[in-house]
Order: structure tokens, then sequence, then C-alpha cells
């Protein structure tokens, strides 16, 4: 931009308007090993560049749908208040949580690779195993000590966040999740869910059920696939179909999905800032809402904690 105006040379952004969009009661930059502090501090609204920022508030929320009449429009109008409060710092009323014990499915205490497990076991059919191909790269010592430290099947054995696990079960039917960018041109991104139409021998035939491409049908490969950040003392190399069962998924994972019915599970409080306003705000309406909490004793109870680091507002309000 300096060829335009030299003023540019020395302004944000060559003077060029940059828009930048996010909520900020949702998850915030993750800092590992750190803690309430380092968080807060890496917020953008710390930020030097944020004197020069001007802030547009969003009110509508477009998640939900319409109400068919004026009643249920007021419950949506209702709803939508109480998912800000739980961004903003406020306990959960008893409205939506389950107290009587046998409302829990029999694997709520387990895992959610478990649950999953569960689910594809409950549907028709046999299941399809694939298996990966585990490899290291960026090991320091010889390929003896590597082989004797960490053998094929402990590789096998490791189950990283944002990698397929090596024993891949899928069947014809089961809903899954797409965990890396493919082709965005065909809707083929991150967190794209679609449903498994064919179990081939090298590769998997998938069905988009949701977003722009729904109904568009695509052959799913295996693909080298490596953890962007780990505290192994290896590079862990993965030829695996970037798949996963989305029956179940965490919070983390769940962000930017639009879900009908949401069962929010909870063996343990949520212990970082957005994390329940995450969780409660994937559904697009209050009928659709279920929480199931534990407390220390594993009995059903209607509290737990709502993880809000309120000084992350603070510069939002002045704007």
């Amino acid at each position: 931009m300096k060829a335009v105006d030299p003023k540019c040379y020395n302004m944000p952004f060559g003077r060029i308007t940059v828009v930048l969009g996010g909520d900020f009661r949702k998850i915030l930059l993750v800092i590992t090993y750190g803690d309430h502090a380092d968080i807060a501090v890496s917020c953008i609204t710390r930020s030097r560049l944020w004197s020069i920022c001007q802030v547009f508030l969003l009110i509508e929320n477009m998640r939900l749908k319409q109400g068919e009449s004026d009643r249920e429009s007021e419950e949506l109008k209702k709803f939508a208040k109480w998912v800000l409060d739980i961004g903003n710092g406020q306990v959960i009323p008893p409205r939506y949580t389950v107290l009587e014990r046998e409302s829990y499915f029999d694997a709520t205490n387990q895992t959610v690779g478990h649950l999953d497990s569960l689910i594809i076991d409950k549907l028709p059919g046999e299941s399809v195993p694939y298996f990966s191909v585990d490899d290291v790269e960026e090991f320091g010592g010889t390929d003896e000590d590597l082989n004797e430290s960490f053998p094929v099947e402990y590789l096998n054995y490791l189950n990283v966040a944002g990698m397929s696990p090596h024993d891949l079960k899928l069947k014809v039917g089961v809903v899954v999740m797409l965990m890396h960018n493919l082709n965005q041109t065909l809707g083929l991104c991150n967190g794209a869910r679609m449903i498994l139409t064919k179990c081939l021998r090298f590769c998997v035939e998938c069905e988009v059920i949701c977003g722009t491409f729904v109904g568009s049908k695509h052959f799913i490969p295996r693909m080298e696939l490596s953890p962007s950040d780990t505290k192994m003392p290896f590079k862990l190399l993965r030829k695996q179909m970037p798949l996963q069962i989305c029956y179940a998924m965490t919070i983390n994972k769940s962000q930017g999905q639009s879900l009908k019915t949401v069962g929010l599970y909870l063996p343990k409080s949520v212990f970082i800032h957005g994390q329940y306003y995450v969780a409660i705000s994937r559904v697009t309406s209050p009928t659709g809402l279920t929480i199931f909490v534990d407390d220390m004793s594993r009995a059903a109870t209607n509290l737990t904690q709502n993880d809000v680091y309120k000084e992350v507002f603070y510069s939002l309000r002045e704007a």
C-alpha cells in the first residue's frame, strides 16, 4: 500500500479496512500450560490495535428458528437471552436439567469414543475395521532406539486430538465428521458432517448431510495425518481416513455446529472460559436442549460451574 500512498506505510494494515468476526463468550485462545491470567492477557482486547477498532454488536441469534406463534416467539426470545446470560457468567436454571438417574443412557460415564462405539454396535449391519499405518519423524535417536522405546504397537495405541484412531470401525449408515479440510469448494471442510454410504477396501463413500452441499457424495481416502502440537519426543505420522464418529463430541469440537437436539453431559464441571456457553448455544430451539450434570458423588444435580473470564468483556462495554 506504500505505492498507493506513502502515509499507508506506517498505518495498521496499510489503511485497508479489515473485518474481524467472533464471539468473546466462546472459548478463547488456547495457551499451552497457561492459566486464567495468561489466557485473558492474550485476548485481542488487550492488543494495542484494539484502540483503533470500531465495535459493531450483532444482537440476533440466527441459529434459533423462527417462532410460529407469538407465544413461541416470546419463548425463543427468552431462551436467546438466557444463552447470553450464561455467556456473561450467570448460573443455569433447573428447567433444562434432568435429575432422574434412570434418564441417563448406559454410557454416560464413558468417554466420547466409548459412547460412539456403543451406538455403532446398536446399529444394524457389520462393522468394517480400517487400520492405520503409523510411523514417526524427527526422532533424535537411532532406528534401534526408536523401535525399542516406541514400538509400532505403542504408536497404534496413541490417540491424539485432531487425529483418527488406529482402529477406525465404520458401518454403513454411521454419521461421521470430517477432521481436516480436503476441498473447501465442495464443502469438504473440517467439521463437515456426513453419513457413510459405502465401505470400500481402501476408502469410503460419504454423503454430506448439512450445509450448502447437502446430498453430495464423495470418496474419502486414507491420508497422512500429523498432530499440530504435542509433547511427544517425535512427530507421529498416521495414514488413516480423516473421519471421526460424531454421535458424541467434545464441547471444543462442537463449535460451529447447529443441532436440533443437544444432550449435554457434565460428569465434571467445565474448566475454561466459554465452554458451557458453546455447548448450549449449538441447539436451534429450547425444546431440543437437555443437560445431565453429576455432582461429586455421581448423583444427578442441577448445579454446575460456569467458568467465565469477565475481564474479557470490559473493553467491549467501553466500546
